[in-house]
């Protein structure tokens, strides 16, 4: 079985021994968790990016960078492809797992989910459940977790605290504007599942969206790295199923009551109330979709370049 903690683990280790080639920095806790930060007093990079993304797509996936443009306007790109869809964005890299111990707060990602199967749900639908005696964890916050917050991880992930170990960024840092647009593909493959789909019919799948620029507080930058995804998010999926047809027209973002403006706006008209907002909104902007079994290709949604600059300050 494959197992998205092990495989994780070998990229965190990579970070750990050598964190001043990535920018980031290295700590073991008293009681033996490692934590490495790629941005809470780091500088952080591309490459810190990369390695923090591909953790968090529990080992499964590659990250790549990229020159592009929007309009005229030279822009970054990230590219990701996974092979294992399923399990390294619903089993690994999605968001599932609110981390709160004491003061601390973060979004907690990345394979240890696969461990404390947060939420369970997911896990019963995609038929995974990783076994492993490590525990790594993705956590996007402004601050790095004590050792009580680790404790809490291994707790929930049934593994010694020694060996759990994060990764940790803020939203508003070069590594979480990589590390979410990142998700591009995820938010594909996390729509699909949302709207009944079973996920695993998905042979692979491989995206791209504009990296964002760094923004200076959080929420600005919370808006910023989704719309790079909303409105620029292409993804490509290849699948055996041909009951895609059925689901095909709810899947771009141009279908969200709330699409057309960015989403910081769109999070401040709604009082920063998540729930005021049309869930249907967290999709990427155009898919392409190869149906195998009848050899069928599908094309729906498209990018809006202008909202995109817009919400990236260049309009």
């Amino acid at each position: 079985m494959i197992s998205v903690n092990e495989l994780a683990l070998e990229i965190f280790e990579d970070l750990a021994e050598y964190p001043e080639e990535f920018n980031a920095a290295f700590h073991q806790l008293d009681n033996g968790a490692r934590i490495v930060d790629c941005g809470v007093s780091t500088r952080g990079g591309y490459l810190a990016g990369k390695r923090f993304t591909e953790i968090c797509m529990g080992g499964l996936g590659e990250v790549n960078f990229r020159m592009g443009h929007i309009r005229d306007v030279p822009i970054p790109f990230i590219d990701v492809n996974t092979d294992f869809p399923s399990i390294s964005c619903l089993g690994a890299q999605k968001a599932g797992w609110t981390v709160k111990v004491s003061n601390f707060f973060a979004m907690g990602s990345g394979p240890a989910r696969a461990l404390s199967l947060k939420p369970k749900h997911t896990y019963e639908v995609i038929d995974y459940e990783d076994d492993s005696d490590y525990a790594v964890i993705a956590l996007e916050s402004d601050t790095l977790p004590n050792g009580e917050v680790m404790e809490k991880i291994a707790e929930e992930c049934n593994v010694d605290v020694a060996n759990t170990c994060a990764v940790v960024a803020p939203t508003a840092s070069p590594v979480g504007s990589i590390q979410v647009a990142g998700r591009c593909v995820e938010t594909a493959i996390y729509k699909l599942n949302e709207l009944g789909f079973d996920t695993r019919k998905i042979v692979s799948a491989i995206g791209t969206a504009p990296l964002p620029p760094v923004k200076k507080d959080s929420t600005r930058a919370m808006g910023c790295t989704n719309d790079a995804t909303i409105y620029h998010g292409r993804i490509y999926l290849t699948m055996n199923a041909p009951d895609i047809k059925d689901y095909l027209e709810k899947i771009p973002s141009l279908k969200s009551s709330s699409y057309g403006k960015p989403f910081y706006d769109t999070f401040k008209e709604a009082d920063f109330d998540f729930y005021k907002i049309d869930t249907g909104l967290f999709s990427p902007a155009e898919v392409v979709i190869n149906e195998l079994s009848e050899g069928a290709v599908y094309h729906v949604g498209t990018v809006n370049e202008e909202v995109t600059l817009q919400s990236f300050g260049l309009l």
